[in-house]
This record gives C-alpha cells, sequence and structure tokens, in this order.
C-alpha cells in the first residue's frame, strides 16, 4: 500500500506558544500562554492535524471514508487532505433533505476538494456505529475504505494528541513551567491524549462545548481504548457550553469581541471562545492558586460559515 508523505505538507510542528499579557488574570496572579494549534497547517489547522495524521497513517493511502454534520470542520480537513496526498474521500453528511439543496460553503469546499458526499436521513447518522449500517454504507463507497469516526475521536487520534501534551511539559522554554493546560471538547478525543502527553504536577482542563453531562465516560473510554487504562490528570468544567454546541450568549459574544480588541487575535466562537471565556471567569473565582501559567489549546480558527451541527454522541 501507498506510504502517505504527510512530512510533506509542511506542519509547523511543534506549535507556537506565547504569553498573552491580560490585566483581568494577572490581578488574580494568573499568566496565561496561547497554544496556537490554529498554525499547524492551513488546510489541516490545529487538533484535525494531530486526530487526522495518525488515522491517515493507518490508511496508507487507501479511500478514508467519515461522517459530519453540514459544517463539519472535520469533513472539511478530511476533503483537504485527501486533495493534497492524492487517495479518494467519502463524507457521510447528516442530513438527507441537503441532498436536494444547493451545498453550503463548506460542503461545497468538500466537493471541490474531490470528496464523494452521502447524505443520509437522521436515523441513519445516529446508528452509524452499527456494523449493519456501516455495511450497508460501505457499499456506496469506493472498495477498501479505511473509516474514521465523526471527529476523527478513535485510539488512533488519541495517540496522535499525546504529543501535544509533550510539547507542553515543563520546562516550556523561556516562557516557564505550564500548570494548567485547558482545551475546549466536543468528541473529547483532544483531551483524551492531551493529559496522557502531560508531565508531572501537570494537569488539563476540558471545557466541554456540548451540555449533556456524556462527555466524562466517553473520555475514559476513549483512553481505555488507546492505552487500556486512564491516563493523565485531567478534569471537565461543563458550565460554559451557553445554551449548547453552536449557541452563544451576549456575554460571551461580549467576551470574544473584547479579546480580539485587546490582543489582536479574532477567535473561533464554537469552541475556542467557551474554552477561553471559561478560563477567565474561572480565574476570577480564585479557581486558580496565585503563580498559575496557563496554557489555552487554540484549536481552530474563525470560518465564514453558519456552523450549527452538532456532533453526534
Amino acid at each position: 500500500m501507498t506510504v502517505l508523505d504527510l512530512p510533506s505538507l509542511g506542519p509547523l510542528l511543534p506549535s507556537p506558544l506565547g504569553a498573552v499579557e491580560d490585566e483581568r488574570l494577572a490581578r488574580h496572579g494568573v499568566r496565561l500562554l496561547l497554544k496556537r494549534d490554529d498554525l499547524i497547517h492551513p488546510d489541516l489547522v490545529g487538533n484535525k492535524w494531530r486526530k487526522l495524521a495518525p488515522n491517515l497513517d493507518a490508511a496508507a493511502g487507501r479511500p478514508v471514508l467519515t461522517f459530519g454534520g453540514a459544517y463539519s470542520n472535520h469533513l472539511r480537513a478530511t476533503a483537504a487532505a485527501g486533495r493534497l496526498l492524492g487517495f479518494p474521500t467519502v463524507g457521510v453528511v447528516r442530513g438527507e433533505e441537503l441532498a436536494d439543496r444547493p451545498l453550503n460553503p463548506s460542503l461545497a469546499r468538500c466537493a471541490a476538494d474531490g470528496m464523494r458526499l452521502l447524505f443520509v436521513d437522521r436515523a441513519t447518522y445516529r446508528a452509524k456505529d452499527d456494523p449493519e449500517v456501516l455495511a450497508r454504507l460501505l457499499e456506496r463507497a469506493p472498495e477498501g475504505c479505511f473509516v474514521v469516526p465523526e471527529g476523527g475521536s478513535n485510539a488512533l487520534a488519541v495517540r496522535g494528541c499525546v504529543e501535544l501534551g509533550r510539547e507542553l511539559r515543563a520546562p516550556a522554554g523561556a516562557d516557564g513551567h505550564v500548570d494548567v493546560v485547558a482545551v475546549a471538547c466536543g468528541t473529547g478525543g483532544t483531551l483524551a491524549g492531551l493529559a496522557a502527553g502531560l508531565g508531572p504536577g501537570q494537569r488539563a482542563l476540558g471545557i466541554p462545548v456540548l451540555k449533556g453531562g456524556f462527555l466524562g465516560a466517553e473520555i475514559r473510554a476513549l483512553q481505555e481504548r488507546a492505552f487500556g487504562g486512564p491516563s493523565g490528570d485531567w478534569s471537565l468544567d461543563e458550565r460554559f457550553h451557553c445554551g449548547g454546541y453552536a449557541r452563544g450568549t451576549p456575554d460571551l459574544d461580549d467576551f470574544a469581541d473584547d479579546f480580539a480588541q485587546r490582543h489582536g487575535l479574532a477567535i473561533e466562537r464554537i469552541y475556542v471562545a467557551k474554552m477561553l471565556y471559561g478560563l477567565f471567569a474561572l480565574a476570577a473565582e480564585g479557581a486558580f492558586p496565585r503563580g498559575t501559567t496557563l496554557a489555552a489549546v487554540i484549536t481552530g480558527r474563525p470560518e465564514p460559515t453558519q456552523p450549527d451541527e452538532v456532533p453526534s454522541r
């Protein structure tokens, strides 16, 4: 089988780490660093690179079939990887009714990158992990497809995210020791690997962007599949989803706008803004001892699309 030349894409690894000066944190004795995973690659942004790369290595040039909603960043990244590396891609899209509509900008980009789109009804999509349902989907795809789950979160992806934690182990170069590493969570794969890669005395904090309280069990299951059991020190704070996936509040919008004005960095609203909003709220609550250094993982960048699709559980 073909071995994909992922290094030829020129990823920026390790991703940059830089300090942000903000008096709202400084007054509580907290220091903030931004881990700029959004700069890893222009098409395979942030944790999409870290989660996809090991899956693409395992696919070894075979066609890749994966899943997503109508505005899925994961589908776009997979389609872009197929174009750049020369392998076929198939995207199973939630919402059969979308097949009769013009493609939105996100799906149009997938199609332009050569991805074959299979639209399925929402009941079928929810049952996509059922072997019989998956077999029927594979009948509509090229022979020999390698299947990557929604969001890319599987044992391979979790092991791929371990390197993110290793890049943040103390000492972190001139920026000093990192105590807490925060990341926004959708399917939980990034946090599961990040926590495993951190060093002694460091912990990972996940800010879920969906409500429901189910994510802890899924992260434990991912670590079981990836490492055979729990790994690393991690926790979740589920108070900052702002109503659910792709939901927001005026306070969240004000915070994101203000952060961009203060620091010259527009932040992605679905994941990154909620994570940073949560960190600033936790600092104000006194959740971090004075002298704490936080590293916030910037997993994506703003997109001009309408991301109203919820990752399925």
